[in-house]
């Protein structure tokens, strides 16, 4: 195939923003794990499929399967089709649990 470009596991973009390894990198809806620090607009490579641990609101109560929301600075249980999805959760993450195992989701 003449235009095949790569798997896409993994992808190099500009950082939207100063990021940390295993940190949640977004844009548009494209989300994955920084696999290194990056300053806003250097490149920055993210893993986009795969299972991270990500920190969790601690009031948010996950079950294996539930559909995982993104609220910018922690994942919680999806409520409504305007949640900002970004996986499934593959553990249970009670009431007080601080993170929660999460299979990313392809779009």
């Amino acid at each position: 195939m003449k235009n095949y470009i790569q798997p896409g596991r993994t992808l190099t973009i500009p950082a939207p923003a100063n990021v940390t390894s295993g940190g949640v990198v977004q844009v548009g809806k494209i989300t994955g794990i920084a696999a290194g620090d990056a300053l806003a607009g250097q490149p920055v490579d993210i893993a986009c499929e795969g299972v991270f641990t990500l920190p969790k609101a601690s009031a948010s109560v996950l079950a294996i399967g539930d559909e995982v929301a993104w609220s910018g600075t922690e994942c919680e249980e999806s409520s409504t089709a305007n949640d900002n999805v970004i996986g499934a959760a593959v553990a249970v993450a009670g009431s007080g649990a601080t993170s929660v195992a999460v299979r990313l989701a392809a779009f």
